[in-house]
């Protein structure tokens, strides 16, 4: 389990998510109910905590669960939900790790937990972070999900082998610099990964500077 800090709650700035947190939100209005009662989304390395929030005041019928890996952000998480009575305190999760091996304050898990979903959430993770994040990502969506949830992630994305444009190839060239594992990961290698697990890509939407925003379902026959 994560080690227990005393955390400062303060907001830390974060000058991308401002950019691009109403983009996301115009999705958010398209494919999240507004009228459905006692909705659930699990957003996983939820960063300082802006998004979450931000996005609760707009759909009060769904409670938001933040989750970090970081556990340093727990503060900021804090601070930025403060006022909105539908965010949940942050959780530790290494995403990396099946759901049944997690620990936290959630017991969110394949036993406890499994199914209990209708949505989930991943922005900016899977460029800067090890393909075994990737993994878990749609491995733990495929347990944690209800069956017809959706997982939404957003970020830079190749499509088809392909990586547009330059400045994309460019920030895809500093990030392996400068960790070999990070890296903007490929919508076809992501779709085989899901389709695995019963997760199908559903809709590729173009938001601003260059990022995308890809919606993927559990399929209903799937367990």
């Amino acid at each position: 389990m994560a080690a227990q800090h005393v955390h400062i709650m303060r907001r830390i700035t974060n000058p991308a998510g401002e950019r691009n947190k109403d983009p996301i939100l115009d999705v958010l209005r398209r494919i999240l109910s507004k009228t459905e009662p006692n909705l659930r989304l699990l957003e996983i390395s939820s960063g300082v905590g802006l998004h979450a929030a931000y996005f609760a005041k707009e759909f009060p019928n769904i409670t938001f669960q933040p989750s970090e890996y970081d556990t340093t952000l727990f503060g900021s998480i804090d601070a930025y939900r403060q006022d909105v009575k539908n965010v949940e305190p942050p959780i530790f999760i290494d995403i990396s790790k099946p759901c049944t091996d997690w620990q936290n304050e959630a017991n969110i898990n394949h036993t406890s937990g499994a199914n209990r979903f209708d949505y989930m959430l991943n922005i900016n993770m899977l460029h800067i972070s090890p393909i075994a994040c990737a993994h878990g990502l749609f491995d733990n969506a495929a347990q944690l999900l209800k069956r017809g949830g959706l997982l939404i992630t957003y970020g830079p994305y190749a499509v088809d082998g392909t990586l547009t444009p330059e400045s994309n190839v460019r920030f895809n060239e500093s990030l392996q610099h400068r960790n070999p594992e990070w890296g903007i990961r490929d919508t076809k290698e992501l779709s085989t990964l899901a389709a695995s697990k019963g997760i199908t890509l559903q809709e590729m939407i173009e938001l601003p500077a260059n990022n995308k925003c890809l919606i993927w379902k559990k399929d209903a026959n799937h367990a």
